[in-house]
């Protein structure tokens, strides 16, 4: 495999120089991995993982230090400075990355935090930032399927509900019906495919809807009933902040869950109480 910048490598030492050592790094040639990150007791032919980079020259240059995000992945990130040539943002090294202006989805203020996805410029060879997710994550597939595991970044929101980054290769949304907990921009959490439209787009929530599922949310009911003495006034008129405190899950959930037990004669149901039969 190609050693590429923006990516960690782990490469053979080739030379040893006062400054540093020089890592042999295939397609790119030699690299320095300069002093200070060098282990000690190494020697050439060792090999030392390392994320690789451009410096303030342009020049590929290795390093043990451990950046918040990867070439092709998203993170959030705080605004160190901004000036003529755009913002810098802290991402864990030296060097801070630069979301020019062209690539903010709206201006970026010193001081704030967003979500930045990284590419590499084609003409420059530069790591770059943008906040223009969607010109680089795609929003439609066909490769996802309803109620898949995904792992989520919150990284917006809008009058509908949260964006969200999924497996760091799309993006989609959480309706605001869906949401039944505090999200923040940046906070990264499981969830799972709720649909994907007829237009290729995703819709996501945070629980996972299966008939398995539901049976396993039925004897937690009955659990707790069973832990409360036999009733609760928990019930399917409760606000939904109430029933996802108990039972993370949506209202909606719940009251099929109270179908079922009603249903199979296990609990009465009345506006005020659930009651263990």
């Amino acid at each position: 495999m190609a050693v590429r910048i923006g990516t960690y490598n782990t490469l053979a030492i080739s030379k040893r120089t006062d400054f540093g050592v020089y890592l042999d790094a295939d397609n790119l040639g030699e690299i320095l991995l300069p002093k200070r990150y060098v282990p000690k007791n190494c020697d050439i032919g060792d090999s030392i993982t390392v994320f690789l980079y451009l410096d303030s020259d342009d020049i590929p240059i290795a390093t043990t230090e451990k950046p918040l995000v990867t070439l092709n992945e998203s993170a959030l990130l705080k605004v160190k400075d901004v000036n003529h040539y755009g913002a810098f943002l802290d991402w864990g090294l030296s060097k801070d990355l630069l979301v020019p202006f062209s690539e903010q989805q709206t201006p970026l203020q010193e001081g704030t935090s967003y979500v930045v996805y990284v590419y590499q410029d084609e003409r420059t060879e530069r790591l770059v930032g943008t906040t223009k997710l969607g010109k680089y994550l795609r929003e439609e597939t066909q490769s996802l399927q309803a109620n898949q595991a995904v792992d989520l970044l919150i990284s917006g929101q809008t009058e509908l509900g949260f964006k969200a980054v999924i497996n760091q290769l799309y993006l989609g949304v959480i309706f605001r019906n869906e949401v039944f907990q505090s999200l923040t921009i940046g906070q990264q959490l499981q969830g799972y495919i709720k649909q994907i439209r007829d237009d290729g787009k995703i819709d996501l929530t945070l629980s996972k809807v299966a008939s398995e599922d539901r049976e396993e949310l039925v004897e937690k009911i009955v659990s707790y009933l069973q832990s409360q003495g036999g009733e609760s006034t928990l019930t399917d008129k409760s606000p939904p902040h109430d029933i996802y405190s108990r039972f993370e899950v949506s209202k909606a959930r719940y009251k099929k869950a109270l179908g079922q037990l009603y249903r199979d004669q296990r609990i009465s149901l009345s506006k005020e109480k659930i009651k263990l039969l």
